[in-house]
């Protein structure tokens, strides 16, 4: 099918790409920090664990000043910050809105697997948006729906459309739900908020529009205000030549053992960027590490990535790390299974100690971040607990690992005891302005994204309490 024209910015330009369908591409220098591209969802879905904690329609928390949401009293599973935001979801909402509760209880639904639920519903949403559309004439409408069918579709093979639920309208979208599903599959982006997935969303520009990289120069973020539909902006990670292609990440970097299959049945080609090439470098035919191996790897590590290994010395390096040098002794730290323990251990040093471990582990992390990722990408900024498949997320919290490595270090220097010396309080000071520093660095390149407050907020309350820290 043939794509709707597209008018995009003076900055931006759609060339032809020699394996891909097309390319966009910077027409002019765009700083880091930079608002490349605005878009917004054809439809999004909260995930089943926020339901009742945000709102249906807008996604924003429940309202401080009340409390909680209201209820839609048709179908008593939907909430809402208020009428208003109700009456915004309505036009398409009251399409499932009788049908939903019977829908979820058949058992042909609740036979389905998670991930097949959520596709289940995403797809009926879909479906009541195209609906809604066939019954209104509002400008730019009919775009937002032609770019979506006209994406290209993900692997057919074993892709049947999941069962959806019956509308209730006579205005059919023109696709069958099979049409629409395998474009939704591979189309799909996980909608943040301080980097924790919190929805799904279909945005049809962005999936038109951005190729993948592993080394990507721009990320997603979104837009959450009340009363609104989210919106995704891209962001510049660092400075884009004119002439230089715009990519993000599909799925997350990390994922080095997976990312390939991920890839091959999602999106339905291999990647072949320089990441993967020298990832390809890592034997998983041998078992992992044990304790006394992977201590021994990140010690390696982090001689590698931070020629200084004091910690209140540490640097983010201005420019990728070139993979081809990383030595391949310590290339099976970057198993996934490597990251989880390592991840694991830093959430149970950092907050039951010894705090001295977990900003030894917390470096170690901080170490494969760095050699994972390009420069102020986001995910240095987090910390990860578990590793989420959707298309497009991030590995996601709770919390940031560089505000996290500070607040670790704020909280050895106030448990002191009176006979440590004066000058370990020093050194835990310094670490503490060294690790909340690279983290204002970072966020100061993202920008705020999701709900208010966030980590820039608590960046400013750390920077408070260290200001009126007298020197020890």
């Amino acid at each position: 099918m043939s794509s709707p024209s597209l008018v995009l910015p003076e900055h931006l330009s759609l060339q032809h790409h020699q394996t891909a369908r097309d390319k966009v591409v910077s027409t002019c220098r765009l700083p880091a920090g930079t608002v490349i591209l605005s878009v917004r969802s054809l439809t999004s879905m909260l995930l089943p664990r926020e339901k009742g904690r945000r709102c249906d329609f807008c996604h924003s928390l429940a309202p401080q000043d009340r409390g909680r949401l209201q209820r839609c009293t048709g179908c008593a599973s939907y909430w809402y910050c208020d009428a208003k935001c109700q009456s915004l979801h309505w036009r398409t909402h009251k399409k499932y809105c009788k049908h939903v509760n019977a829908f979820c209880a058949e058992r042909q639904f609740d036979q389905l697997e998670s991930h097949s639920k959520l596709d289940a519903l995403l797809l009926t949403y879909v479906l009541a948006e195209l609906s809604a559309r066939r019954t209104e004439t509002k400008e730019g409408d009919d775009l937002d729906v032609l770019m979506f069918v006209s994406l290209l579709p993900g692997p057919v093979e074993g892709m049947d459309a999941p069962p959806t639920c019956p509308l209730s309208t006579s205005h059919r979208p023109v696709q069958t739900a099979s049409e629409l599903f395998v474009r939704c599959g591979n189309n799909n982006f996980s909608i943040h908020s301080h980097l924790t997935t919190i929805a799904h969303g279909v945005f049809p520009l962005a999936s038109r529009l951005f190729n993948h990289s592993c080394v990507p120069n721009a990320v997603a973020k979104y837009r959450i205000a009340h009363a609104k539909e989210a919106v995704m902006e891209i962001v510049a990670l660092r400075d884009i030549v004119p002439g230089e292609e715009i990519c993000i990440p599909y799925v997350d970097p990390a994922l080095v053992e997976t990312r390939q299959q991920m890839f091959r049945f999602t999106y339905g080609f291999a990647c072949i960027c320089p990441s993967c090439a020298a990832f390809k470098r890592i034997d998983t035919s041998q078992p992992a590490p044990d304790k006394a191996g992977l201590e021994s790897l990140g010690t390696s590590l982090r001689k590698f990535v931070f020629q200084d290994p004091r910690p209140d010395k540490t640097r983010l390096p201005s420019s990728p790390v070139n993979l081809e040098t990383v030595p391949v002794e310590i290339s099976p730290i970057f198993r996934e299974s490597c990251l989880t323990s390592l991840c694991e251990s830093f959430s149970a040093f950092s907050h039951d100690g010894p705090f001295e471990s977990a900003l030894e582990v917390g470096l170690t992390i901080l170490a494969f971040y760095v050699v994972i990722y390009p420069p102020n990408y986001p995910q240095i900024g987090i910390f990860p607990s578990h590793f989420p498949l959707e298309p497009g997320s991030f590995l996601c919290p709770p919390g940031m690992h560089l505000l996290e490595m500070a607040k670790t270090a704020w909280n050895a220097f106030i448990t002191m005891e009176g006979a440590e010396t004066q000058l370990s309080g020093l050194k835990l000071l310094l670490q503490v302005r060294a690790f909340l520093g690279l983290s204002r660095q970072i966020w100061a390149v993202i920008g705020p994204e999701g709900d208010e407050g966030g980590p820039l907020a608590e960046i400013q309350v750390l920077e408070r309490l260290l200001s009126e820290q007298e020197p020890p």
